[in-house]
């Protein structure tokens, strides 16, 4: 009896194809956000730039092993790469958020360099009224 094996060369579905483009795509914006460059987070993961480039185009599959290396380079939940819809909300309370929780809400959807630049301002002024 012999055993069926998929090769690891296998051509893309049609599905898979579509998954692995909106996935690289989502990887792309997330490097762009982080301020990085392909040539950067290639080092950081330890990839030839062209298959870091190849990921980001969808010509080539993710491994799977390679996703928690990747969040940690881009400092985001593996949920927010493989899926369209990002990491589930945070159970609500009761009631309206707080104008501050909206507020945190909004920056959180802003690009990682946003989101850097609005921190170290909040750094400055707590600093100053905290001393």
């Amino acid at each position: 009896m012999q055993s069926a094996t998929i090769p690891i060369t296998a051509p893309m579905t049609p599905d898979e194809r579509t998954f692995f483009q909106a996935l690289g795509a989502r990887i792309a914006q997330a490097r762009k956000d982080a301020d990085l460059t392909q040539v950067q987070l290639a080092e950081r993961l330890g990839l030839p730039q062209p298959q870091l480039a190849s990921y980001e185009v969808g010509r080539r599959r993710v491994p799977v092993s390679l996703l928690p290396p990747l969040a940690r380079a881009l400092a985001m939940p593996i949920e927010a790469l493989i899926t369209d819809e990002g990491p589930p909300p945070p159970p609500s309370r009761r009631g309206p958020a707080s104008r501050l929780q909206q507020q945190v809400d909004a920056i959180s959807q802003l690009p990682r360099a946003k989101q850097k630049f609005v921190v170290e301002m909040l750094d400055t002024v707590l600093a100053q009224h905290v001393a």
